[in-house]
């Protein structure tokens, strides 16, 4: 694998990279870092990035700012027998706690963060213990705390006991010395306890002098009488260090003991802060992580340059910066320009058109686009998200660039010679899958033989295999690209009104040089412009004449295309709000339906419990009531199917709900036909809305009375049927059932005997089992039988305790109780119907 590193400036992408890192040992692992050779290696860097992302967005987050590299105190636990300070074993410590922290953090999400889980699932729990223990026992400062052992708690208290006795006596000594004390205030010389003299009244005091002040008055003594209790201070203070060192000694076994899981976790914590730094840059740079493709396709879109976005940045300070993610994606011809001023680069390189010419004025960003097309070609293979909108990249062995001026005084190279020897190495380190870039192919010599030499470096290149991007001025390789269809042609853009250009890349045609133009622009005296037109070739001239026109025509075309784009996505939007406020009105037509709808059942129910009343025969008015509820069931039933089947067509516009009028018994299809009514008239005989049939014996106005047996009937002309009206000969099953009971939107003779005895409510929600239990009821005593069985299984125990709570004031239901062992034992209810 061969690599332009420095060429491409890789270096220092590592390191604008790296400031994001928050410890050494991530910085370390940047300025490491290379291409990947490994493609599994590779897929597994870049998904630890998405997942990451992804963990982010979670809240799942970590920081490791602040720790310090673990390394020294690793190597020192290595050494037998050798104790790490306190402030290194504190720094250590730190980095095991926060490798356990991130653990427990990613652990919820291992399936989500299968990369990361691997990261830190061999950090074993038991090392908390370990950092729990120095924790306890050292301070934040790198202090033993007095609690460390009960023996040295016992010697601290020693101390600042001897220490109060000892001052204690200096202090008698100093009132007893009289004139011959300089300041009362007992002090420390060579770690003892001494009392400040007079130098002049030296020998009124008794005992060892331990220095003098720096001005000469004040001698330093410790009195005789104080030599022993400091003696036995010392003793207690070396008794007190060696405690410390047995407690340093035993926290540092402990470390040892831990050693390969204490190098899992600082391996673990600079792999994650590595990883993270990627994040951030990642959302600094809007960038995106990369697919790495297996068909060789490079497929970049709103591409920039980091180091040249960093540079901008700089520039412009209160530049904003988007969040992690895709942004609008540009058209070929589309360039947009980032907060940052730099102008993004969207192309695409496949296998069969493996080549891309790009020509225009000088100074126009030719060389912009090859950096860009090569350092994020270098980031993807290197693990890294790329600063792009879409980025698809080939797992590349070789990314080559003759890029610049490579020109030697000290090796004798010329700058087409030292071309040429860049070139020369470029063939022989070019491993497909590959891409090569060359900067102003062929320059330095020759203008024709350089444009010869140009077409056939590209042209070998991509024999080889290899991706080429080669920008020129040369007519020759514009013409190469323009006769051969596997060649992209594209120009970076160069605007003829301001005379500037404006860095956009232009897919599908050449682009003029404007070298004259741009000559003016940098201040060239306007005679030797002139001179230039005037010597310049007639069909050099008439050729970049040509182009500018090609690119002025182009320019328009693209200009149209957007506006028809925008005029389009108007169109839509209008068209949008249209078919929203559509819904809208739908839905308020359903909600009238189905508040008719219910309105109708209301006044069938009212109707039928008023003509109850009327009735004096217990038997015919109990058989009546059975047929009520009934009949009110399935009415029930069948508002709720049609509601349903109504709402679900609301989302395609074309609803069609019957109509509803007051009155009406819940807009049945037997009913629909109202110029039935019309043939109605006294003595007719009809059915009516209870299936029973009668004769009209007076209509007034809208209501009919009629007499059915011995009973007499008010009912509306739209709730009758005249009895004789038989459908024709293709009715169907289902219409004949409907004009034997208009109440039944199914069919069903509801004095059938073949009503199931059993109901299954397993799988359903309480909501639903309250109507099916009520239908099922009333079809089981319309049908005479003695006992049903529903079945509503053990779980939670709340479909059987709502069961029960039904049937306990349902007003057909005599008694009930779980059912016997061989019919389901608690998972089962029979009920016993009142007959």
């Amino acid at each position: 694998m061969s690599f332009s590193l420095d060429t491409l400036e890789y270096s220092k992408l590592l390191e604008l990279v790296s400031r994001h890192a928050q410890t050494p040992m991530g910085v370390e692992r940047f300025a490491r870092l290379r291409p990947i050779e490994s493609r599994r290696e590779l897929d597994n860097a870049l998904t630890a990035v998405t997942e990451t992302i992804e963990l982010n967005e979670k809240q799942v987050n970590w920081s490791f700012s602040g720790l310090d590299d673990p390394s020294d105190a690793v190597a020192i636990l290595k050494i037998r027998n050798a104790a790490l300070e306190p402030v290194v074993m504190l720094d250590l410590a730190r980095v095991c706690t926060q490798a356990l922290f991130v653990r427990a953090a990613i652990q919820p999400e291992k399936e989500n963060a299968p990369i990361l889980w691997q990261t830190v699932e061999q950090i074993p729990p038991s090392l908390l213990v370990v950092t729990e223990q120095i924790s306890k026992k050292l301070l934040p400062g790198g202090e033993i705390n007095d609690d460390a052992s009960p023996e040295l708690a016992k010697l601290r208290r020693e101390i600042n006991a001897q220490k109060a006795r000892l001052t204690k006596s200096l202090e008698s000594a100093m009132r007893a010395a009289g004139t011959a004390i300089q300041d009362e205030i007992v002090t420390v010389r060579n770690d003892r306890f001494v009392i400040p003299v007079k130098t002049d009244f030296r020998g009124k005091v008794a005992g060892v002098a331990h220095g003098f002040s720096s001005s000469g008055s004040t001698v330093f003594v410790e009195p005789l009488a104080a030599i022993e209790a400091n003696n036995e201070l010392q003793n207690l203070k070396g008794k007190e260090e060696r405690e410390v060192a047995r407690i340093l000694f035993a926290l540092t076994e402990q470390l040892r003991e831990q050693l390969p899981a204490v190098e899992t976790a600082v391996e673990a914590v600079a792999e994650l802060d590595f990883i993270k730094a990627k994040v951030e840059f990642a959302r600094k740079f809007t960038a995106v992580v990369p697919d790495i493709t297996d068909d060789n396709t490079l497929d970049l879109t709103d591409a920039r340059h980091p180091l040249l976005e960093e540079n901008l940045r700089w520039a412009a300070p209160k530049a904003e910066t988007r969040p992690v993610g895709r942004v609008p994606l540009a058209t070929n011809n589309q360039q947009r320009t980032t907060n940052n001023g730099i102008v993004p680069s969207s192309f695409t390189l496949t296998k069969h058109n493996a080549v891309m010419i790009i020509s225009g004025a000088n100074a126009g960003g030719k060389t912009v686009v090859l950096k860009t097309a090569g350092l994020l070609s270098l980031m993807a293979i290197s693990g890294l998200p790329v600063p792009a909108a879409e980025a698809k990249i080939p797992f590349y062995r070789s990314v080559l660039a003759d890029i610049g001026d490579h020109q030697s005084l000290s090796a004798n190279l010329s700058t087409f010679s030292s071309h040429m020897s860049n070139i020369a190495g470029m063939i022989g380190q070019c491993v497909p899958p590959s891409l090569v870039l060359l900067d102003e192919a062929g320059t330095g010599t020759d203008p024709e033989e350089g444009s010869a030499l140009g077409v056939a470096i590209v042209d070998h290149f991509r024999q080889k295999g290899a991706q080429v991007i080669a920008s020129t001025h040369y007519r020759g390789l514009k013409m190469y690209a323009a006769n051969d269809e596997s060649v992209i042609n594209a120009s970076v853009e160069f605007d003829e009104k301001t005379l500037q250009p404006t860095y956009k890349l232009l897919i599908g045609l050449a682009g003029a040089s404007s070298g004259i133009e741009i000559a003016r622009r940098f201040g060239i005296d306007q005679n030797v412009i002139d001179n230039a037109r005037e010597n310049l070739d007639l069909s050099a001239q008439e050729a970049e004449n040509y182009l500018k026109k090609l690119q002025t025509e182009t320019k328009i075309a693209t200009d149209l295309r957007l506006a028809l784009e925008e005029e389009r996505e108007a169109v839509a939007l209008k068209y949008g709000s249209l078919e929203v406020e559509a819904v809208k009105k739908e839905k308020a037509r359903q909600k009238e339906f189905e508040g008719e709808l219910a309105q109708a059942i209301d006044e069938f129910d009212r109707q039928s419990k008023a003509f109850m009343q009327t009735l004096t025969d217990k038997a015919l008015k109990n058989k009546l009531d059975k047929e009520r509820l009934s009949r009110k069931a399935e009415l029930n039933r069948v508002m709720v199917s049609k509601v349903q089947g109504s709402k679900a067509q609301v989302g395609g516009i074309r609803v069609s709900s019957p109509k509803v009028s007051k009155g009406s018994a819940g807009g049945e299809h037997a009913r629909t036909d109202v110029r039935a009514t019309d043939t109605i008239t006294v003595g007719s005989k009809v059915i009516t809305s209870f299936g029973n049939i009668g004769t009209v014996e007076r209509i007034d106005g809208d209501v009919a009375q009629v007499l059915v047996g011995s009973i007499h009937l008010r009912e509306k002309l739209t709730d009758l049927l005249p009895a004789g009206s038989e459908p024709g000969a293709a009715a169907t099953g289902s219409q004949k059932s409907a004009l034997r009971n208009p109440h039944s939107a199914i069919g069903r003779d509801i004095d059938g005997r073949d009503t199931d005895a059993e109901l299954n409510l397993i799988g359903k929600t309480t909501a639903d089992a309250e109507y099916e239990i009520d239908r099922f009821l009333d079809e089981a005593y319309m049908s005479s039988l003695p006992r049903v069985r529903i079945i509503h299984g053990f779980g939670t125990g709340a479909l059987k305790n709502y069961v029960h709570h039904v049937l306990k004031g349902h007003p057909h239901v005599e008694k009930f109780a779980f059912a016997p062992s061989e019919q389901g034992g608690h998972g089962a209810t029979i009920a016993k119907l009142k007959q």
